[in-house]
């Protein structure tokens, strides 16, 4: 009998030595404000999608938060922030540096650069193909495929 333990043990115990696989949290997209946040903020961090408006009861921003919302999981693995700013008399530091008219949607890179504008919502699927496109993002799908 104790041979047999000693045999099971001896098997169990490389087993257990094995680096565990943990599953990495997925990270989900936030929604805040805009507020006094100011674009550099999210510099090589995060991609950041504004959304504007002159309300926050405009028909369009409304959709386009819903929009957003639904698919939270897959704006947070392409790491996206998402901004809103509906008070076009507050001059906060990102609406003055985009400039919107109305409502806009906008959706800023990793660099800090405008990679898209668009005066209507966009559903999750065409941001995110849009994203997918972007070299940094490329490089990002191919560093996690081979484990970097």
């Amino acid at each position: 009998m104790t041979r047999i333990l000693a045999i099971v043990l001896t098997a169990l115990i490389p087993i257990a030595a094995l680096p565990q696989e943990t599953a990495k949290p997925e990270v989900l997209a936030v929604v805040q404000p805009a507020d006094d946040s100011e674009l550099n903020e999210f510099l090589w961090t995060n991609r950041v999608i504004v959304v504007f408006a002159d309300s926050p009861a405009d028909p369009r921003y409304v959709e386009q938060l819903d929009l957003l919302n639904r698919e939270l999981a897959a704006l947070g693995e392409r790491d996206v922030l998402i901004l809103t700013d509906t008070d076009p008399k507050s001059l906060s530091p990102i609406r003055t540096q985009l400039r919107p008219r109305g409502f806009s949607m906008v959706l800023i890179g990793k660099d800090g650069g405008v990679k898209l504008r668009k005066p209507r919502p966009w559903s999750v699927r065409e941001i995110s193909r849009s994203i997918d496109k972007f070299s940094d993002r490329q490089k990002e799908v191919e560093d996690r495929r081979i484990g970097r």
